[in-house]
Parts: C-alpha cells; sequence; structure tokens
C-alpha cells in the first residue's frame, strides 16, 4: 500500500509542477508577445486560468497527502493521544465523503454548463469545469490511502 500512496503522490506533484510550469510559461509568452511584438496572445489568460485551477487541484489532494493541508490543530492538541488516532480517521473518512461530494457536484456542474464555449481558447468550457471532479476524485483516492495506512498500521488490541 505505501509503494501506491507513493507512487500517487508523485503522480500528484508532478501534475502540480507541470500545471505552474504551464502557468508560468503562458504568462511568460504572453507578457513576450503582449510587450515585444506588440501581439497579445488571445488564448493565454485563459490557459493560465485553467492551469492554475487544476494545479490547486492536484495541490490540495497532494497536500492532504502529506499531512501539510491546513488543520485546526487546536482542536487536535487538546484532544488525548489515545483518541487522536480516532480523531484522524474520523477526518480521513470525512474527507473521502466530502471528496466523493466534490466529484459528483463538479460533474453536475460540468455536465449542465460545460457547453459553454470560451471565448479565448475555442474549447468547451467542460474542461475547465471538470477539475472540480478530478479534484474531487484525488481527495477520495487520497483519504482511501491515509485509510489504508492507518488500517495497516493498527497497533495489536486496539479495537479502532
Amino acid at each position: 500500500m505505501q509503494r501506491a500512496e507513493n507512487a500517487f503522490k508523485r503522480l500528484l506533484a508532478g501534475l502540480s509542477g507541470l500545471s505552474i510550469l504551464v502557468v508560468f510559461g503562458v504568462v511568460f509568452a504572453g507578457s513576450v508577445s503582449r510587450y515585444l511584438f506588440s501581439s497579445p496572445l488571445q488564448w493565454s489568460e485563459e490557459v493560465a486560468k485553467y492551469a492554475m485551477i487544476y494545479g490547486c487541484m492536484f495541490g490540495v489532494a497532494y497536500a492532504y497527502l502529506q499531512g501539510s493541508q491546513i488543520t485546526f490543530s487546536i482542536v487536535v492538541d487538546t484532544v488525548p493521544a489515545r483518541f487522536r488516532r480516532r480523531l484522524a480517521i474520523i477526518v480521513d473518512a470525512a474527507t473521502l465523503v466530502l471528496g466523493a461530494v466534490l466529484a459528483y457536484a463538479g460533474y453536475t456542474f460540468a455536465a449542465k454548463r460545460g457547453g459553454i464555449v470560451a471565448s479565448g481558447i475555442g474549447i468547451q468550457m467542460y474542461w475547465a469545469q471538470i477539475a472540480i471532479t478530478v479534484g474531487g476524485v484525488c481527495l477520495v483516492i487520497a483519504a482511501i490511502l491515509r485509510l489504508a495506512s492507518y488500517l495497516q498500521k493498527a497497533p495489536a488490541g486496539d479495537e479502532t
């Protein structure tokens, strides 16, 4: 299971990095085109926005899988140590459910409004809006991997 988790982390990190690279490249090309050649790239801002959205979706799942997401540490720190593992399992189960809701809501939104054509690049908005579904699916996979790691590390005699 650890191998799958590490592979998924590398995939998310790579996709997040690729998204940032696309944002940088497109913004740089757009700036060069606009200020050196006085010929702006009409599609550059839209592509950069969509790459940022995808990058955020991959980055959220990556941060969660790493355990570096934003947490309410004041709550976690006040819970007795023997209950922290249970709290972590509850949080991971809630993340799994919320990721599934996010994936479903994103798919529903993209299905209803995805036929609109983006003005700058001429593609259907579905490809930008489906990023919400992709992010939800990534969170579901990350939550499953974290829950599976808890089950593998279950201490002897633990009833959780």
